[in-house]
This record gives C-alpha cells, structure tokens and sequence, in this order.
C-alpha cells in the first residue's frame, strides 16, 4: 500500500499512522492510536515498578571492646534489619592500639554472623579496609 493512502486511511479513521520497521523494504506502518498506546506502556511501566522491591543496606557498628549486653542489642536490630528483607553491614571499627588485636574483632564478627545464620546468609565474607572489618549479610528467601 502506498504511504499517501495509508496516510488517508489513518485520517478518515482519526488515528495515526505509525513505522513500525522502518529498515524493513517496503517500510512497515500501522493504523493505531498513538497517544493511547503511549498511555498504555506508561501505565505497564509504573506497574512494573510497583511491584519493584528494592533492598537497603543498614549498618551496625561495633568495637572490639564491645561489652556483651550490647553485643546482644546488636543482634536484634540485625535480625529486625534482615526480616524487614534489607541487608546488614556489620563494621568492627579499630582505634589506636586495637589495631594489635584485631583476632578480637574477627571473633566478635564471627559470633555475630553465627547467632544471626538462621535468618542470614553471608554476601560479602569478612575484610579488613582500612581500620575496620566489616562483612554484609544478605536475609534468606
């Protein structure tokens, strides 16, 4: 069909002719509602964005000279962090002369990420950048 007539086709009807492939020989074009289609992949993509989870990072600090109790206070804003479906950063920070114990930090991390292994798996084993250790749980499906 010739553009020309398929343009008069589109007018007589109030629609708009649209290419659909315009590499394609003869290029090919169709009658439709270009503004209502438009409406409609925008209405998909909100959709689709709705349904979109999106998962945060929270973050516990500690210190190798954490006391206990706190320890345990600790371990319940991760366990929150994790059943709300976020991830949990747990950072051991080391000042001055902690750095010479550092096996006390890992010992605490290691304490932390067993009382919590129900609920979590670990995303990022645990790493020293800089002064502080930290490791990232990811909560289970």
């Amino acid at each position: 069909m010739q553009t020309r007539e398929a343009l008069r086709l589109a007018e007589e009807e109030g629609l708009d002719l649209v290419e659909i492939s315009p590499t394609a020989r003869p290029p090919v074009c169709k009658i439709m509602d270009y503004g209502k289609y438009k409406y409609e992949q925008e209405k998909k993509r909100r959709e689709a964005k709705k349904h979109q989870t999106v998962g945060h990072t929270k973050e516990v600090k500690l210190r190798p000279s954490t006391d206990v109790h706190d320890l345990e206070t600790k371990i319940k804003h991760i366990k929150r962090f994790l059943e709300e479906g976020n991830k949990a950063k747990i950072t051991v920070k080391f000042r001055g002369r902690e750095m010479a114990h550092r096996d006390l930090g890992e010992k605490i991390l290691k304490e932390l990420i067993e009382k919590v292994g129900d609920l979590a798996k670990l995303d990022q084993l645990p790493k020293f950048e800089g002064k502080m250790l930290s490791a990232i749980l990811a909560p289970n499906k």
